[in-house]
């Protein structure tokens, strides 16, 4: 399983911390995420690995945008 974290802009409530989960968790393979509003920033196991293209489309989809990931 990959493990990914991310970094993304222009979440202020927990709303969007909602949007941020349910946009990722549509992806396919994605397996758990956990958003952390605090820090910006949100944890992604997938399955197979996550397709980053998809991922900033389906972010920038639902208003935010992904500053960094990390493998």
């Amino acid at each position: 399983m990959a493990r990914y974290a991310l970094t993304i802009d222009g979440m202020g409530c927990e709303g969007c911390v909602a949007a941020v989960a349910e946009a990722i968790e549509q992806l396919p393979g994605v397996r758990k995420v956990e958003v952390d509003l605090a820090s910006g920033k949100a944890s992604v196991e997938a399955e197979p690995a996550l397709d980053e293209s998809a991922l900033r489309q389906a972010l920038d989809k639902a208003g935010y945008d992904l500053t960094g990931v990390t493998a």
